[in-house]
C-alpha cells in the first residue's frame, strides 16, 4: 500500500529582538490512519516512542516571541534527531548495516524498528516510502531549522538553539536533566554552564553529556566557531508527567519554569558572552 505524505512542521517565526530558538523534534501526534493500520500495534506502538508534551513545555516561550520549529508528525514514523543514513536494514529494504554504535543498531534509527510488541514496528519500506518520508517530513523539518537559524544569526551575530527532548528515567542516577553539547562542539561551555546554573538554583539534578550528548540536530546545525550553538535539553519524563506517563503531572509547571529560565539566562547574558563571540 502506498504511504501518505506526511507533514510540515509547525513554524513559529522568531521575534527580531531574541537570539534564542526552539527545536521539538520528537512531541509529535498527528497520525494517518494508514499508517496506524500499518504499523505493528497500532498508534500505541508509534506514540511508546514519543518524548509526551515536551511541545507543551516550551509553548510559552513561543508567545514570548522565540522563534520554534516543532514536529507534527510521531517520531515512531521519522525521527527527525536522525541522519538520513541511519537506516535499519530490518525496516528499509536494501539499506547496508549500520555500524555498531550507531543508533539504527539498537532499533533507533531514522525509521525506528523498536516496538514493545514481539517483531519490527513497520514492515520493509522500500525505497520510494523511505525516500517519501524523508522529502515530506524529514527534510521540512531541518530546512525550516537552518533558514531560522540564518535569519537569526545573521541579525544577531549568532543564535542559541534549544534542543529539547524527554527522557525515561535513566538507571543508576538521579539526574532529572541532562544537557549535552556533544562535549563542546555543538555549543559554548558557557551556554551548558548558565544552563547547568539554572537547574541547580530550582534544585533540578542535572547531568552534562551523559548519558545524551546531543544527537544528528546537533551535530548538523551547531557551529560555535561560527556563534551557532545548539544545546540539547533531556528532561525526566517522571519529573513533569503524571505516574501513567501521559498527562502533565505535579512538576509540570515547574519544568516550563526551568526551560524558561534557562532561557531568559542565555537572553540576557547573549550581550556579554554571544555578541563577544562574534566579534
Amino acid at each position: 500500500m502506498r504511504e501518505p505524505p506526511l507533514l510540515p512542521p509547525a513554524i513559529h517565526p522568531p521575534a527580531d529582538a531574541l537570539p534564542l530558538i526552539l527545536s521539538v523534534p520528537h512531541s509529535g501526534r498527528e497520525i494517518d490512519r494508514a499508517f496506524e493500520r500499518t504499523a505493528n500495534g497500532g498508534r500505541k506502538a508509534i506514540m511508546a516512542l514519543a518524548d509526551p508534551l515536551v511541545d507543551r513545555l516550551v509553548d510559552g516561550l513561543v508567545v514570548q516571541g522565540h522563534g520554534a520549529v516543532i514536529a507534527r508528525n510521531p517520531r515512531g514514523i521519522i525521527d527527525c534527531n536522525r541522519a538520513p543514513d541511519d537506516l535499519d536494514p530490518a525496516v528499509v529494504a536494501r539499506a547496508p548495516p549500520p555500524p555498531s554504535g550507531a543508533r539504527a543498531a539498537h532499533g533507533l534509527g531514522l525509521i525506528p524498528a523498536r516496538t514493545s510488541r514481539p517483531g519490527l514496528l513497520w514492515p520493509p519500506l522500500d525505497e520510494k516510502s523511505l525516500a517519501q518520508r524523508i522529502r515530506t517530513g524529514w527534510a521540512p523539518y531541518h530546512d525550516a531549522l537552518a533558514a531560522m537559524i540564518d535569519r537569526v544569526a545573521a541579525r544577531h551575530g549568532g543564535v542559541v538553539l534549544l534542543d529539547c527532548h524527554s527522557m525515561p528515567r535513566q538507571r543508576g542516577m538521579d539526574a532529572q536533566l541532562v544537557i549535552g553539547d556533544r562535549h563542546g562542539s555543538s555549543a559554548a561551555p558557557w551556554l551548558s554552564a548558565l544552563a547547568g546554573e539554572q537547574a541547580r538554583s530550582m534544585k533540578m539534578p542535572v547531568a552534562f553529556n551523559h548519558p545524551f550528548a546531543g544527537g544528528h540536530i546537533a551535530r548538523a546545525h551547531g557551529n560555535p566557531a561560527a556563534n551557532i550553538h545548539v544545546l540539547q535539553l533531556e528532561f525526566c519524563r517522571s519529573a513533569y508527567l503524571d505516574p501513567l506517563m501521559r498527562g502533565p503531572g505535579p512538576g509540570f509547571a515547574r519544568t516550563r519554569t526551568l526551560i524558561e529560565r534557562i532561557a531568559g539566562a542565555i537572553v540576557a547574558a547573549w550581550p556579554r558572552h554571544g555578541l563577544a563571540a562574534a566579534e
